[in-house]
């Protein structure tokens, strides 16, 4: 059963665990600079659970931590961001808390981001009540070219 609950320092780990998979970081496309960097990592996070504008969530399975999600301000718009251990890809974990995370979070509009081939995301955008809004070009650290971002709206 997926759940969600408060990031545990504990977490921070797996999470840097989770990032150090290369066709994670291709799918996602937009990464931090350097993420085998693990005090940029740590720093990064500490950044996260210590500003209140930013609302942050452990993916569970059962008692498995599988991922994190969250919402953040961008241009004053809400954003939503989620990553997920690519062990457990593929069956409808990440929609299932991205669910979860929308009844936690009321926040609306909200917005997403996918690379334009991450049709994975794209999914569990769609399955969510997000529609496409536009699109934009942006920098990819995980494969180092300017590419073509998708943006999604839930209203």
């Amino acid at each position: 059963m997926i759940s969600l609950r408060e990031v545990e320092p504990t977490d921070i780990s797996r999470f840097f665990d989770f990032m150090q998979d290369k066709d994670s970081l291709w799918q996602a496309a937009f990464t931090s600079e350097d993420p085998t960097n693990r005090a940029k990592h740590d720093e990064h996070w500490e950044k996260i659970l210590n500003n209140p504008n930013i609302l942050n969530r452990t993916i569970l399975l059962d008692d498995q931590v599988i991922g994190s999600i969250g919402r953040y301000f961008m241009d004053d718009g809400a954003q939503i961001t989620y990553w997920l251990d690519s062990e457990f890809k593929g069956r409808g974990f990440t929609t299932r808390a991205l669910e979860l995370f929308l009844e936690l979070d009321q926040t609306r509009p909200i917005e997403g981001r996918t690379a334009f081939d991450n049709i994975a995301s794209a999914k569990v955008l769609t399955k969510n009540g997000f529609t496409q809004i536009g699109t934009d070009m942006y920098f990819s650290n995980a494969r180092g070219i300017e590419i073509e971002e998708i943006i999604w709206r839930l209203v």
